[in-house]
């Protein structure tokens, strides 16, 4: 049995996507955010040193990173369509579509996070001075970088339905995590709308709608 460790708002809601998407039996083992940290708890560092989510059990095999995790489920229970292979002209975009989320956008979207949140964890006497050095650090830097890569995303999406041509794959599962938290979909829909219609096709899906029902839903950063 497949068991997803699951961290409510998480990265792991892509890989509750993916295997509603293959109709694999799994179980949920769900852990909750600390209030005030926003951190998993200690005690997902019994699954993984690192406390983080996703961890994936099967069998006597423990898996943590979600671009692992998904390259596992589709070479194990995957068919040919969801990863190109070798050889195939789209093997190279489907390979940096699979790493770009984490590697370049998340370190921009958990900087926002932390930016949004360090006012309120300085002490009273210090917020004006954080709040005004983590606003300017909003605007001249992490801002501008999550601007740039949407208006990227954007662009690569020109005459696409997928991330991949006209096929979803396990770059799209990918993906799903970074696209939804980014932005607002009204936001994205009035600037970008390519990523928006590419959202709209990822949440119009049951598999989609089924994994939130499963894991809960996703808060933006």
């Amino acid at each position: 049995m497949i068991t997803l460790h699951h961290l409510e708002s998480s990265r792991s809601q892509r890989i509750l996507w993916l295997l509603e998407e293959l109709g694999l039996e799994y179980r949920i083992e769900r852990y909750a955010r600390d209030a005030e940290t926003l951190l998993a708890p200690e005690r997902l560092r019994a699954v993984h040193p690192l406390g983080y989510a996703p961890v994936l059990q099967d069998g006597d095999l423990v898996l943590a990173e979600s671009a692992v995790i998904i390259e596992y489920l589709l070479h194990e229970y995957g068919d040919a369509g969801w990863q190109p292979q070798r050889g195939d002209g789209q093997w190279l975009d489907y390979a940096y579509w699979l790493h770009y989320g984490e590697g370049s956008v998340m370190p921009m979207l958990v900087m926002k996070l932390v930016c949004q949140r360090v006012r309120g964890a300085t002490p009273w006497l210090l917020r004006p001075l954080a709040g005004g050095i983590s606003k300017g650090v909003m605007g001249s830097f992490v801002q501008p970088s999550l601007d740039r890569h949407l208006a990227f995303m954007e662009a690569s999406l020109k005459g696409r339905d997928w991330f991949v041509g006209q096929r979803l794959t396990g770059a799209d599962v990918q993906m799903s995590y970074v696209v939804a938290i980014a932005a607002g979909h009204d936001a994205l829909e009035g600037r970008y709308p390519r990523l928006s219609s590419w959202l709209d096709r990822v949440v119009s899906r049951p598999a989609w709608q089924r994994a939130l029902a499963a894991g809960g839903a996703l808060s933006p950063a």
